[in-house]
């Protein structure tokens, strides 16, 4: 799969896959996603909140504790790039296994479809971890693996964060007495 996504490279999909890459670096889509929603009225309140407190404890336990313990080598970037990554693409210092890019948007797909099921959080879950396979970050098992974490992840995060009181009508569109399936 990895040989495959490598030869579909291309400026077209280069300039899709790699700024996606990068916006989602320390979580920063789904924080910017879930707070502009918030914001607009469209997710109850304290939802950015409530995903930064769940995605910083996927985050310690993907990036601080799971990396430490595998270790993997992240796959070849070009021998040719020296210095700087394209399209001003970060490089990590944790390993690669699993990735923490999947597991964040997947944990964030999990966490926030059930009472916000405005954008397809799946989809762009899936099409992040994809980019980190396509700007060769990662390997494919290092984002299915990070898919299947997040799952879980947003799984546990849905049990035991519980959703945000409605205090008012009209607050973020829902009306008191009318609870969201969250």
């Amino acid at each position: 799969m990895d040989a495959a996504v490598s030869r579909a490279h291309n400026p077209v999909l280069d300039a899709v896959f790699y700024p996606l890459s990068s916006a989602a670096d320390h979580s920063l889509l789904w924080l910017a996603a879930a707070g502009a929603r918030e914001a607009l009225g469209k997710a109850r309140p304290r939802t950015a909140l409530r995903l930064a407190a769940v995605l910083g404890v996927e985050s310690a336990v993907t990036n601080l504790a799971l990396k430490s313990v595998f270790r993997r080598i992240r796959p070849a970037l070009d021998p040719a790039l020296s210095g700087p990554l394209p399209w001003g693409l970060r490089r990590p210092v944790t390993s690669a296994f699993p990735s923490g890019h999947a597991t964040a948007g997947f944990t964030t797909a999990v966490f926030l479809s059930r009472a916000d099921p405005g954008p397809p959080w799946y989809l762009i879950a899936g099409l992040v971890a994809f980019s980190r396979v396509y700007v060769r970050l990662h390997h494919t098992s290092d984002v299915v693996a990070g898919a299947a974490l997040g799952l879980a992840f947003g799984l546990a995060a849905r049990r035991f964060v519980p959703p945000a009181p409605l205090v008012a009508d009209g607050n973020a569109g829902y009306t008191v007495g009318v609870v969201p399936s969250e």
